[in-house]
């Protein structure tokens, strides 16, 4: 079932989307070679629980951390760890925010250091298939159109794998809702969007093939021949004429790239 939400319920919404992005502002500024995924993931529950709001993620259907922090071939669910990111890894950190009585869910893959150029074109590509999902978005249109839109410019026209097994979601009071939205489709078919109705758009694409696996742990997704993944995802309304985007990816970008300004000075000073 599909709730909608008022004007009202959605500016709640928009609230705690923005605190997830605010939080993922903080993660871009402290990256760097030499962090761990776990002193990543305890920041985020310290910034969490500074703006009075609960990390969504910790404890959901048992999961133990505050974060999902996706190293280079893992797409999606990665446990933080002790082990030290390393120059040229790439790194999805995903976060939930309930506060108000709703949840905010997006992700974000950021470079770490000197990524190599076929991974920064898949960054890329990936967050321009995101928007082309969003535009889609708006009343009257169909679930299908959002993953048709992100199907034609990964893996139409880069060649890059579309994971299947794993969608984008409704958000609300609960942080998994109706509909289901997947990252392939054709144009017209799956549920009519209706306005009011927000949804999770959050594409997972591979380098390589779309296949992937789960580990023991139950939790950790990888990509079957072990290349890398991206991740993004944003909060959105469905309106009339045009999405309204509830998260900010603006703040992040500003600061993930007054880290790199900050990184070229030490390189100077050196």
């Amino acid at each position: 079932m599909v709730h909608i939400k008022s004007r009202e319920e959605i500016e709640l919404m928009r609230i705690s989307a923005r605190l997830v992005s605010q939080t993922l502002t903080e993660v871009a500024s402290m990256l760097r070679p030499g962090i761990t995924t776990l002193q990543i993931d305890q920041k985020v529950g310290e910034i969490i629980r500074s703006f009075d709001a609960v990390p969504s993620f910790l404890g959901f259907h048992g999961y133990p951390f505050n974060s999902c922090t996706s190293v280079n071939d893992v797409v999606v669910h990665g446990f933080p760890n002790k082990t030290e990111l390393r120059d040229g890894d790439i790194i999805s950190v995903d976060v939930g925010v309930y506060k108000n009585g709703f949840h905010g869910d997006h992700a974000y893959t950021f470079a770490i250091g000197d990524v190599r150029e076929e991974l920064m074109q898949l960054i890329r590509v990936t967050k321009e298939s995101l928007y082309k999902g969003i535009e889609k978005a708006i009343a009257g249109n169909r679930v299908g159109d959002i993953g048709n839109a992100i199907q034609e410019h990964t893996e139409k026209q880069y060649g890059y794998g579309v994971v299947r097994e794993l969608v984008g979601h409704g958000l609300g009071r609960k942080m998994h809702e109706d509909p289901q939205v997947p990252n392939y489709g054709k144009r017209g078919t799956g549920s009519k969007l209706k306005e009011g109705t927000v949804i999770a758009i959050e594409p997972m694409i591979n380098l390589g093939v779309k296949e992937v696996y789960t580990e023991d742990d139950g939790w950790t997704i990888r990509t079957q021949d072990k290349k890398c993944s991206v991740h993004f995802e944003h909060d959105v309304a469905v309106m009339k004429g045009k999405a309204d985007i509830l998260s900010d990816y603006s703040i992040i970008e500003a600061a993930e790239n007054a880290n790199a300004e900050l990184k070229k000075d030490r390189v100077v000073v050196s």
